[in-house]
């Protein structure tokens, strides 16, 4: 007899929270429509690693695309290692707004949390 191995699913490529969905269809109606926002990681900062965003006409060859809650981003495949399972947010606070990232595969940030590291 042979046994079937069983292996629980894999986790999304990233996924976005329902303030960061909002957000993005705010910016895809307006001053961004028609583009989409790519997500990628960059070398930079002092633990090496640092979010990039970037707003594009199209998608390139070597980009993933990721819909959830309504909307759609891509992000650069070279980046899906170090994002898998993330969680992108939006934030607003007292005297700054923007995006988020809870990424699971983080295993520290540097003191100003402009940079991480895996």
């Amino acid at each position: 007899m042979s046994e079937t191995l069983t292996r629980p699913p894999l986790p999304a490529l990233m996924s976005v929270s329902d303030r960061a969905a909002e957000r993005l269809r705010v910016l895809y109606a307006g001053a961004h429509q028609g583009q989409l926002l790519r997500i990628g990681v960059g070398t930079r900062g002092c633990s090496g690693l640092s979010y990039e965003m970037t707003f594009v006409d199209e998608p390139a060859v070597t980009d993933e695309r990721v819909e959830d809650q309504g909307v759609t981003l891509l992000v650069d495949r070279k980046a899906t290692l170090f994002l898998t399972g993330t969680v992108m947010d939006y934030e607003i606070k007292d005297l700054e707004a923007g995006f988020t990232f809870r990424n699971p595969n983080e295993k520290g940030r540097c003191g100003c949390g402009e940079s991480f590291h895996v």
